[in-house]
């Protein structure tokens, strides 16, 4: 029964609900610090959905390393398409990543390998294995292409949702996730939505695949909308143009983990929106 309802992002196939509270509750109750919240969030009045469960791998229960994925298993269409995008804004954040030209943007397995081996080279994505980053495009696919695995992970947030839900935060693709539970039922009595380092504003790829494209998420009074300038999987900050000036978006700096979903809700903004959301104040 918890008013605050958080859904992760891609890459947390070995992590799980208690694992995610265990650092993402600190984080925000630091965020409502840093907003000037008197009043505090308690541990039990914030839940995580998991979905990342869906992703891993069938009978490796004990295993602790993404499928041994390599370029060639990058996909045609869908995942070759969103790591060009990827490439191309890592380039433009980053100097050190080598951009893209007509020559490199193909979409041949030639092109594929020089986008992993150019992001290989990207602040935003150190630390990622190769495998890490294929394995990533495939579960933003599977959300966005598989009807099944979208009525899953959906189901996962339904069950979460309570008649005490006040806001819901969506990190990566967890805000798509939360948008488009929020337009599936607006009889919900959420009253904001709080997404962070979103992809939603990635038009051809994201966006125009959602049910509702365009649509404001059901019937929240209130959308706040955060992105690091350097937060590559954010490639659009400003959600405006393509969901209404309703929408609040702010630009804020984590640092080098420009992605990190902790940095975020400990974030004033995060902290402001969770609290006039939920009434804390």
């Amino acid at each position: 029964m918890a008013r605050v309802v958080c859904i992760h992002g891609v890459g947390q196939q070995y992590a799980g609900e208690r694992q995610l509270h265990k650092t993402w509750h600190p984080a925000l109750a630091d965020g409502l610090l840093r907003a000037g919240t008197s009043a505090e969030l308690p541990a039990d009045d914030m839940r995580c959905v998991f979905y990342g469960d869906l992703f891993r791998p069938p009978g490796r229960t004990l295993a602790v390393q993404d499928p041994p994925l390599t370029a060639a298993d990058v996909e045609e269409g869908f995942e070759t398409d969103l790591l060009l995008a990827l490439w191309a804004e890592a380039a433009r954040q980053d100097e050190a990543v080598l951009p893209p030209d007509a020559r490199t943007l193909t979409r041949t397995p030639a092109g594929v390998q020089r986008a992993l081996n150019a992001l290989s080279r990207s602040r935003f994505f150190a630390g990622i294995a190769l495998r890490g980053l294929v394995l990533d495009l495939k579960q933003v696919r599977a959300y966005l292409c598989d009807p099944a695995v979208r009525a899953a992970v959906q189901q996962r947030v339904s069950a979460t949702v309570t008649d005490r839900t006040r806001v819901i935060v969506g990190h990566s693709l967890g805000s798509v996730v939360a948008y488009e539970a929020l337009c599936a039922h607006p009889e919900w009595p959420v009253r904001a939505l709080l997404t962070l380092g979103s992809p939603l504003g990635i038009r051809n790829l994201v966006h125009d695949r959602l049910p509702e494209p365009g649509a404001w998420p059901g019937g929240v009074g209130a959308w706040t909308n955060i992105a690091d300038e350097g937060d590559v999987v954010a490639l659009v900050k400003d959600l405006r143009p393509l969901f209404g000036d309703r929408v609040e978006c702010h630009v804020v700096h984590n640092g080098s983990a420009a992605h990190d979903a902790t940095r975020y809700l400990s974030t004033p903004q995060a902290g402001r929106a969770v609290t006039d959301g939920c009434g804390l104040d």
